[in-house]
C-alpha cells in the first residue's frame, strides 16, 4: 500500500482556489475571495486507521450477532420460537436502519460524526450485552437441569437491559452500515490515477477484512461462547469494539470530512414538482442555450454533463420567465419551479440506477440459501471429520467465506494488474461486468446444489442412514463435504457481485448522497431475504398437496428442484441484467 503520490500532491495544489468548505473543518464562507485550503488527501496513510477500525468492528459486531439465537434461548430461557421472532424484529430492524442512518449523515451529520456516534453506541450495546450475561441480577437463574424444561423467566428489569442493549446496537449498525465504505473511499483523490486506483483496491480490501472478520466470529468467538462462557464470549467482542473506536479517533487529523449540505432528497422532490408544474412546456432545442445551467461552485460534488435520457425532467430547469431567476443569474427565484441542469442529471443518476439495483434483489435469493437448506442438507448428511469430531451445521458458510478471503487477494494484486494491461481500463472488468459475473455464478452455484443435493437424497433412500436428526430425518451416508464446491462458487459470486454493487453505487450516485450508497446493498440483502422467504411459502403450499418439495424431511421432499427453480430465476435474472446493462449509461461529466 502507498501512501499517496506526487499526483494527488499536484492535484491538491492545484484545488486551492476551489470551494473546500465543505471538506475538513470547514473554511470560509462563500463570499469570501481569498483562496481556501485545498483537499489534502491522505489516501493510504488514513488506511490502517479506517481499515483496522473497520476489522475490530466486523470481529465485534458479527461476534455480538452471530450466536445471539442460541443466548437466548440458553441464557434467556426463551421458547425457540420467541427467539426467533425477536431476532427476526432485530434483523429487519438493522437492515432497516441504515437508511436512516444514511439519510441523517448526507442531510445534517456529516459521514465522520455519524460514524463516531455510531461506534460509541455498538461500544456501549455490547457493554450491556455482555453485562446481562456476566451479572447474575441480568439474566435468569440457571435451569437446575440443562436437558429439562427451565421455568426461570426473565424479569421486566432483566428484559429492558437486553432490549435497550439492542437498542444501541440498531443505533450502531444505522451509522456504520452505509457511511463506512464511503467514508474510506473519501479519502483517495477521485481527481487522479492513483486516488481513482486506491479507491478500487480500498473497496476489494473493505470486503476482504469483512468476509476474515466473520470467518474468525464464525468459528473462534462462537466456540468460546458456546464452550467456554458467556461472558469471556461476549466480552472479547466488546474489548474489539473498543479498539475499534480507539484506532478511529486515532486517526482523525489524516480523515478527508466531507460536511453535509443538506437533505439530498429534498432536491430530489423539487426536480421531479417542477418539472409536473411546466409539463406542458415544449421541450428545449438546445438544452445548453434553453436550460438553466448557473456556475458549479461545490468542490466536492461533480459537475454532471447534460443526458438526454428521461427528458421529461429537463423541463424543471426550463426558464419560463425572467422573474424565475434571481439578479445575477446564479440562482432560481424558486426552487420549487425552477431546477439547475445539475439537479436534473443527479436525479437521472437516480432513476438509472434503479433497474441495476433491483437484480441484486433477485441475486440474493441464491445467496441467502446457504444459512438456510445449505444448514439442513448438512444436517441430513455426514458430516464427520475424522473418528470424533463432527463439522457444526451452521459452520458451513465459512467455506463461501473462505471463498472470498482467498480470491480478493489473488484478484486485486495479481489478475487485476494484467487485466488493466489486456483491457486498458483502471478496474479491469468494468464495474457492471463483474456483477454480471457473479450472477451467473450465483446461478453455477445453484445448479451445483440441486445435483449434490439430488445425489445426497438418492444416497439415503437406497443406503443404510447414519441415524437420525432430531427432527426425525434420516441421515445420508453421503459427505457433507460434497457441498463444499456449491459453497465456494457462492462465495466467488459474491466477491464478483457484492464488492462490485457497492462500488457502482458509490461512484455513480452523486457525491453528497453517498452514504444512501452504502445503504443500498443492505436494502437488496433485506428484500432478499423477503423474496426468498415468499418464494418458500409459495413452493410450500403449491408442493403441499403430493410430495412437498421443502418437506421437514428432506429425504421425503425435493429440494434439488427448488434450487433448479432458483437457479431458472437466476437465467431470467441475468437476461434482465444484461438488458439494463446495455442501456445503463453512465455518470458523465463536464468542465
Amino acid at each position: 500500500m502507498r501512501a499517496g503520490g506526487r499526483e494527488d500532491e499536484e492535484a491538491s495544489r492545484k484545488l486551492k482556489s476551489m470551494d473546500v468548505d465543505k471538506a475538513e473543518n470547514g473554511g470560509g464562507g462563500a463570499g469570501e475571495e481569498s483562496p481556501r485550503p485545498a483537499v489534502k488527501y491522505y489516501g493510504w496513510k488514513a488506511m490502517p486507521f479506517i481499515i483496522g477500525n473497520e476489522t475490530f468492528e466486523k470481529l465485534g459486531t458479527l461476534g455480538t450477532s452471530a450466536n445471539l439465537l442460541v443466548y437466548l434461548t440458553q441464557v434467556f430461557h426463551m421458547r425457540s420460537v420467541d427467539a426467533a421472532t425477536l431476532l427476526n424484529g432485530l434483523n429487519g430492524t438493522t437492515s432497516l436502519a441504515p437508511i436512516i442512518g444514511a439519510f441523517l449523515s448526507d442531510a445534517y451529520l456529516g459521514r465522520y460524526l455519524a460514524l463516531a456516534i455510531a461506534s460509541v453506541a455498538s461500544l456501549i450495546g455490547m457493554f450491556l450485552l455482555t453485562l446481562t450475561a456476566g451479572a447474575d441480577s441480568l439474566h435468569p437463574a440457571e435451569c437446575p437441569a440443562a436437558d429439562g424444561p427451565c421455568g426461570t423467566k426473565a424479569t421486566s428489569y432483566q428484559l429492558a437491559v437486553l432490549f435497550m442493549a439492542f437498542a444501541f446496537l440498531v443505533l450502531g449498525s444505522a451509522g456504520i452500515r452505509p457511511c463506512s465504505m464511503p467514508f474510506g473511499a473519501d479519502q483517495f483523490n477521485p481527481h487522479t490515477e492513483s486516488g481513482r486506483r486506491g479507491i478500487n483496491s480500498f473497496f476489494n480490501w473493505y470486503y476482504f477484512t469483512f468476509t476474515a472478520a466473520m470467518m474468525i466470529s464464525a468459528t473462534v468467538i462462537i466456540y468460546v461462547q458456546s464452550n467456554v462462557s458467556w461472558p469471556i464470549g461476549l466480552g472479547i467482542p466488546t474489548a474489539l469494539m473498543f479498539l475499534a473506536c480507539v484506532l478511529f479517533f486515532m486517526g482523525t487529523k489524516l480523515y478527508v470530512r466531507v460536511t453535509p449540505e443538506g437533505s439530498p432528497f429534498t432536491s430530489v422532490v423539487q426536480v421531479l414538482s417542477a418539472a409536473l408544474r411546466k409539463r406542458s412546456l415544449k421541450q428545449p432545442k438546445d438544452p445548453k442555450q434553453d436550460l438553466f445551467d448557473p456556475p458549479h461552485t461545490s468542490a466536492m460534488v461533480t459537475k454532471l454533463a447534460h443526458t438526454d435520457q428521461f427528458r421529461c425532467l429537463d423541463k424543471a430547469a426550463i426558464v419560463a420567465s425572467p422573474e424565475e431567476v434571481r439578479p445575477g443569474g446564479a440562482a432560481p427565484a424558486d426552487p420549487w419551479r425552477l431546477c439547475s441542469v445539475q439537479q436534473v442529471e443527479e436525479v437521472k443518476c437516480l432513476i438509472r440506477i434503479a433497474p441495476v439495483w433491483s437484480t441484486g434483489i433477485i441475486y440474493y435469493v441464491a445467496v441467502v440459501q446457504q444459512s438456510t437448506y445449505v444448514v439442513l442438507a448438512a444436517l441430513q448428511s455426514d458430516r464427520r471429520l475424522g473418528n470424533n469430531f463432527h463439522i457444526p451445521a451452521a459452520s458451513f458458510t465459512v467455506f463461501a467465506m473462505l471463498a472470498q478471503t482467498l480470491w480478493i487477494p489473488f484478484y486485486d494484486r495479481l489478475l487485476l494488474p494484467r487485466l488493466r494491461k489486456m483491457t486498458g481500463k483502471e478496474e479491469g472488468f468494468t464495474l457492471l461486468q463483474r456483477q454480471g459475473i457473479g450472477i451467473v455464478l450465483s446461478t453455477v452455484a445453484m445448479v451445483i446444489s440441486a445435483i449434490v443435493e439430488d445425489r445426497r437424497r438418492a444416497i439415503a433412500l437406497s443406503q443404510p442412514t447414519l441415524g437420525t436428526t432430531i427432527t426425525g430425518g434420516a441421515i445420508s451416508a453421503m459427505s457433507s463435504l460434497w457441498m463444499v464446491p456449491q459453497l465456494m462458487v457462492l462465495g466467488l459470486s459474491e466477491a464478483f457481485n457484492l464488492i462490485s454493487q457497492i462500488e457502482f453505487y458509490y461512484k455513480e450516485i452523486p457525491e453528497h448522497m453517498r452514504s444512501v450508497a452504502g445503504a443500498l446493498a443492505f436494502c437488496n440483502l433485506a428484500l432478499g431475504n423477503y423474496l426468498s422467504g415468499f418464494l418458500v411459502t409459495i413452493v410450500h403450499r403449491t408442493t403441499g398437496s403430493g410430495r412437498n418439495w421443502l418437506a421437514q424431511d428432506l429425504n421425503k421432499g425435493r429440494l434439488d428442484l427448488f434450487y433448479w427453480t432458483i437457479a431458472g430465476i437466476g437465467v431470467f435474472n441475468f437476461i434482465y441484467f444484461v438488458i439494463c446493462a446495455r442501456w445503463y449509461r453512465f455518470k458523465g461529466t463536464s468542465n
